[in-house]
């Protein structure tokens, strides 16, 4: 049988590709008239991402595309990967033409990620709509159409509003947003504003959307969509799809695991601020500070940070602890915490004996927490993260604040100011992860509601349904 073939391009970097996998593997299982190919693109990164390797099927392979040195000069933090991608296109020509040649499959779309909407010129070239998979939230992705139509027809500069206390009323979210929580992208003059406005202006042309989460978690958002009446494409909630199989990373795992195993339920609180997530020193050692302070059994994954000067480096797991903990720290604490590298999160965040996460809130991260019912503390770093902690904390009550607009000024290539958030404010937020019965019952009933939704018959999963019969149609 003539399978209806989509082709996926997920936008490299470790965030990116699970949840690609993911949904692709979804979407097959779900119709046997589908076959998918997911193309990946690599940057000429110093070191790879801790992440699993995902192996090919008969009706979904993987196609990978070697990283090359020579691109490094056309990633800046200006304009992203956007001429990375452009370098990229003749190279996914050449693979979608000889899928298209081996009349084995119907080229009926492409499905490409938030940032990778550049492709669709290569879709255009094969006759075939583009589809765009988002994946980060609905209220996210609305502030993008807003910010866009103000930015186009009333000449709105969101850039004047850096480090602003005003706020701005966006249509996806329930509370006016302070201009301290907005991605800092959009205070770039540089040519950061632009692209992110760019993007937006490029999904209004695609023909549906597909956003990695659940109708019950973003309500609002969704229907803001409809109530606008603004040219928005088809919006499918088809999440939260996740990655339920961490990679054990050579045996790490094994020891931390069986760690835990050792603790109360409900006791652990762990810390762990995404594969990008770093700090210097001396923030480092104001959160041993609130850790041994509150006297709460911890689990944290300390990565050292990537030199500056490289641009798409990775934090890199320390050698020695004692290098940058305070002295006796390790010692202090031997019978109440654990400090780790690398860190399988799924697979902690599924343990009985964990009570609380302090994360990043990236928008994956997010949803891992809700599936596993762990209430949040929210310290964001960078990218969208202080809209989502802004949503966990304000909108949906769903975390502890620890500080919602902090930006971090450790990746390569940001000039952003040095803040030091102190032990007292960690400490307190860590407190309430663990006393704070009302968050708690809200993350355990929104966890509820997420498994529900995509078991057979919940919204994410009619959506999915929803989704293939339009590709199918439009073919």
């Amino acid at each position: 049988m003539t399978t209806s073939e989509l082709v996926f391009i997920p936008s490299p970097g470790a965030g990116h590709l699970p949840p690609t996998v993911e949904l692709a593997k979804l979407l097959l299982d779900r119709d046997q008239r589908l076959s998918i190919t997911i193309i990946i693109m690599n940057l000429p990164l110093e070191a790879k991402p801790d992440t699993e390797t995902p192996t090919s099927t008969p009706r979904l392979r993987l196609i990978d595309i070697p990283s090359d040195d020579s691109t490094k000069d056309l990633i800046s933090p200006n304009t992203f990967i956007s001429k990375f991608l452009e370098n990229q296109k003749p190279r996914v020509r050449d693979i979608v033409s000889g899928i298209t040649e081996s009349h084995s499959v119907r080229l009926v779309g492409f499905v490409v990620d938030m940032f990778c909407v550049a492709m669709t010129d290569v879709a255009n070239e094969f006759g075939v709509p583009t589809y765009l998979y988002f994946t980060s939230s609905a209220a996210a992705l609305g502030l993008m159409f807003d910010l866009q139509a103000k930015h186009d027809d009333e000449d709105f500069d969101v850039t004047e509003l850096k480090d602003s206390e005003l706020e701005v009323s966006i249509p996806s979210y329930a509370n006016p947003i302070p201009a301290k929580v907005l991605p800092s992208v959009l205070f770039d003059k540089d040519g950061g504003c632009n692209t992110f406005i760019g993007l937006a202006r490029k999904y209004r042309g695609m023909k549906g959307i597909l956003v990695n989460t659940f109708e019950e978690l973003e309500r609002y958002a969704m229907e803001s969509f409809i109530r606008s009446n603004a040219n928005i494409p088809l919006v499918f909630p088809v999440g939260p799809i996740l990655n339920l199989k961490n990679a054990t990373n050579d045996g790490k795992a094994d020891g931390i695991m069986t760690w835990l195993d050792d603790q109360p339920e409900s006791s652990v609180v762990f810390l762990c601020f995404g594969s990008m997530g770093s700090f210097n020193e001396e923030q480092v050692k104001e959160i041993a500070v609130a850790l041994e302070k509150s006297g709460q059994r911890f689990l944290w994954s300390l990565r050292r940070p990537p030199s500056k000067d490289k641009l798409m480096g990775l934090p890199k797991d320390y050698e020695n602890y004692e290098d940058v903990l305070p002295e006796g720290f390790l010692e202090r604490t031997s019978g109440v915490g654990k400090v780790i590298g690398w860190a399988p999160q799924t697979a902690v965040l599924s343990h009985p004996s964990v009570g609380g996460f302090v994360s990043h809130c990236g928008w994956n991260s997010t949803l891992e927490s809700i599936w596993c019912g762990v209430p949040v503390a929210a310290w964001p770093l960078y990218a969208e993260q202080q809209l989502n902690a802004f949503k966990l904390v304000v909108e949906l009550g769903l975390a502890a604040e620890i500080k919602i607009d902090y930006r971090s000024n450790m990746r390569p290539g940001s000039n952003e100011k040095e803040v030091i958030v102190s032990a007292a404010e960690i400490e307190r937020a860590i407190r309430m992860l663990i006393s704070d019965g009302e968050m708690r019952k809200k993350v355990k009933g929104m966890k509820e509601k997420s498994r529900f939704a995509v078991s057979e018959g919940g919204s994410s999963h009619v959506s999915i349904g929803r989704f293939i019969d339009y590709v199918i149609v439009n073919e």
